[in-house]
């Protein structure tokens, strides 16, 4: 190299990285390098992309440790083979990765948003969300408290600062009682990764919510409409490959973009076991009987903690939940808080708070 040459810089670990990314992603990945950014400008890491470096941040958030103690559907269960908030996010993750590796999408995105779709989830599953609903907005949901958790209530109050595609699929994931693919753009997210973690949501919850409701014994597997066995599969293997296999092949490349697609005969299996659950295990008396204590407790606690503000304050210390106030009402206080807590640690306070105590 002569005098007047400039010595070439080496690219780091993330660089080289990105640049594979380009080699191997399918055009209508959203390539790391390509992220709108965070929130709040900072520097890049030398080794992991924007989107692995977001994953980190949520597995290693207070959020995430909690969700292993927050209700799938069985309120807190004594076996421990029943799914939790937890195992319900690993298994989306897993499916979630499975579909973006078959498509050529950016599978630390796909994984991202799936590690963090449900940490606003509140104690007690959807029946804790039902009481925080009623009592606190009607405009309360999970997936809207997730991403207030991301972006305000982790790392002292000072949020994760995630990337816009993270966040955007976390605010996105949930479809209650809506198609399981949407075509309305509010609903959708905006990239395809984000879309993937939507469908892989429903996927995993129909396949471990019968699996769990079978081992309870709310249901058995002769109820299990027949369409479900005969297309899907007999068990939880089979059927979480017939729904991943069916999505891989049914969606439909269109130049720089594809249309995400589940086949008739798979979807309509889908919805008949969506709504067999709903019916047969959701709102079974077993089931919905341990809800209403649940929502009763929820209730309670919330308005203890409003009418207690030093009740509160030394609550959200005991939790060692800092940053939460931010000038924000006492009643949305409350309610981060309650969102918060877990199944064992809201059964405790109720205890605590309510229940007399011996004095001898």
């Amino acid at each position: 190299m002569s005098e007047n040459q400039i010595e070439p810089v080496a690219m780091t670990i993330r660089e080289e990285f990105e640049k594979r990314e380009h080699s191997f992603m399918a055009p209508y990945g959203c390539q790391s390098s390509e992220s709108r950014g965070r929130q709040r400008e900072e520097d890049q890491c030398p080794i992991r992309t924007c989107f692995q470096r977001d994953r980190d941040r949520i597995v290693f958030s207070n959020g995430f440790r909690r969700l292993k103690y927050k209700t799938q559907v069985f309120l807190s269960p004594l076996g421990d083979d029943y799914r939790t908030r937890l195992t319900h996010t690993l298994e989306v993750s897993e499916m979630a990765r499975n579909m973006a590796r078959a498509m050529r999408l950016n599978e630390d995105l796909a994984e991202a948003i799936a590690l963090g779709h449900d940490l606003g989830h509140t104690p007690f599953g959807h029946g804790g969300e039902a009481v925080l609903k009623e009592i606190f907005s009607k405009d309360f949901s999970h997936n809207e408290q997730s991403l207030r958790l991301v972006d305000l209530l982790e790392n002292n109050g000072m949020g994760l600062n995630l990337t816009f595609e993270v966040r955007d699929g976390i605010v996105k994931h949930s479809k209650g009682w809506g198609d399981i693919i949407t075509d309305k753009p509010e609903s959708n997210a905006v990239t395809v990764e984000g879309r993937i973690v939507r469908i892989a949501d429903i996927m995993a919850y129909l396949n471990h919510d019968l699996d769990d409701a079978i081992r309870s014994e709310v249901i058995t597997r002769d109820q299990v409409p027949e369409s479900c066995a005969n297309v899907l599969g007999k068990n939880h293997s089979e059927r979480a490959t017939t729904m991943i296999r069916d999505v891989v092949y049914s969606s439909v490349v269109k130049g720089d973009t594809i249309e995400l697609k589940i086949g008739r005969e798979v979807s309509d299996a889908m919805s008949d076991l969506r709504l067999f659950l709903f019916e047969k295990v959701y709102r079974s008396h077993k089931v919905h009987k341990e809800f209403e204590k649940a929502t009763k407790i929820v209730r309670e606690l919330y308005y203890h903690f409003l009418e207690n503000k030093n009740a509160l304050e030394e609550q959200l210390m005991v939790n060692n939940i800092t940053g939460i106030n931010n000038g924000a009402p006492i009643e949305r206080v409350v309610c981060d808080l309650i969102s918060m807590i877990t199944d064992r640690n809201a059964l405790a306070l109720y205890k605590k708070i309510f229940f007399p105590s011996p004095t001898i």
